[in-house]
């Protein structure tokens, strides 16, 4: 038994402990070499004098084979009373937004509300993107983050009660609701995106609400549902040129079936519809015109263009970066189009600064302008009746 325990040859268990060691001559050789290397360097007179010194070598950083990231896609830090009381109120609120965890660009720019403002009428110009039903979708596009799966976790069914809840005392202006695709669904969510809207609409009348909805897999009674829900806008994502379609959203989702959901939403009596393309994944113009010119023919008023920007580098590469000044020619084009509101720009998104623009300037006017017409309308009955 003991001759188990025992090395069989003393040699062997030496030899290995030899392997495994540090050679002993490399420590004094290592330390050698730093000292000559401090030694031959730049001395702390040299960083006095001002002077400017040549690099030993020149160390590049960063991917150098995709186009670098100009400098108007840089940021500022988020800053501003509008931004942090909105901030602080969503923790109080226990509310999540896509604009957080998105980690958008234009998060200073949207919580700010409008400048000069104070924190409260701040508060009422700026808009937030809320998510519901889960952060887990059942698609995979290649331009976005959001986590996928095939079974995502089970709905909350206090979600549209507690989402309106803490909206109606949050005081918002505008808000944007959006969720990710739940193709595991029977109705791929809508009943819950509509109850979540009715609530808002019962407890806080007063707040304008967009819906950011998915394609509901072509079930135009799920688009029915949410369109007839009270919302004052029905938004819905083309996200790029028929052509590159299949090559930038998940397969289940098709250029025509989009259009089909804005135009649906647009029967079923929706005010504004909206929708947004992403530029930079390799679109030609001509192909950016034919997307316009389809969404002109079923009547959606709203479009916004934005840069693709690239989350991870598991996604889509970006193709090119799209200089200002293009933006503001298509910005231009869809406005002769006819479009009656556009938001064109490297660092738009789809809810760029929903609430301080043109979207509730329109809604504020088309109502004003309906009961223009009915006060025309009643004074017509009462002049016909007095005259007959």
């Amino acid at each position: 038994m003991n001759s188990f325990l025992r090395p069989r040859s003393g040699c062997r268990l030496s030899s290995q402990f030899r392997h495994l060691a540090t050679p002993s001559a490399s420590t004094p050789k290592s330390k050698s070499s730093f000292r000559e290397t401090l030694v031959s360097g730049p001395s702390l007179d040299d960083f006095i004098s001002g002077e400017p010194i040549e690099p030993i070598e020149h160390v590049v950083l960063g991917n150098t084979k995709g186009p670098r990231l100009p400098s108007f896609l840089k940021t500022k830090i988020p800053s501003g009373a509008s931004f942090h009381k909105i901030k602080k109120d969503l923790r109080g609120l226990g509310l999540h937004t896509v604009c957080e965890e998105a980690r958008c660009p234009n998060i200073g720019d949207c919580w700010g509300g409008k400048e000069g403002a104070t924190a409260e009428e701040g508060k009422r110009a700026a808009t937030a993107t809320i998510m519901l039903m889960g952060d887990t979708c059942t698609r995979g596009c290649r331009f976005c983050s959001v986590k996928t799966s095939r079974a995502p976790p089970p709905l909350d069914p206090h979600e549209p009660e507690n989402t309106a809840e803490a909206i109606s005392r949050w005081g918002l202006g505008y808000i944007v609701l959006t969720s990710v695709d739940r193709d595991d669904l029977v109705d791929g969510g809508a009943h819950h995106f509509a109850e979540t809207i009715m609530k808002i609409k019962q407890k806080a009348p007063q707040i304008l609400v967009e819906a950011l909805t998915g394609d509901f897999a072509g079930n135009l009674e799920n688009v029915s549902l949410v369109a007839k829900s009270g919302l004052d806008v029905y938004a819905h994502n083309v996200e790029t040129v028929e052509e590159l379609t299949p090559f930038v959203r998940d397969r289940r989702a098709t250029f025509r079936q989009s259009l089909r959901v804005l135009e649906h939403a647009k029967k079923e009596g929706v005010r504004i519809t909206k929708t947004s393309i992403m530029l930079g994944v390799g679109e030609t113009e001509e192909q950016v015109m034919d997307a316009l010119r389809e969404l002109r023919k079923i009547n959606v008023d709203v479009v916004t263009f934005g840069q693709y920007m690239r989350p991870t580098k598991r996604h889509m590469k970006v193709d090119r970066y799209v200089e200002p000044s293009e933006f503001d020619q298509w910005k231009q084009i869809a406005d002769d189009m006819g479009f009656s509101y556009v938001a064109s720009g490297p660092l738009v998104r789809s809810s760029y600064k929903a609430g301080e623009y043109f979207i509730e300037n329109m809604l504020k006017g088309k109502a004003t302008e309906n009961r223009m017409r009915n006060l025309v309308t009643q004074e017509a009955s009462t002049s016909y009746a007095q005259t007959t």
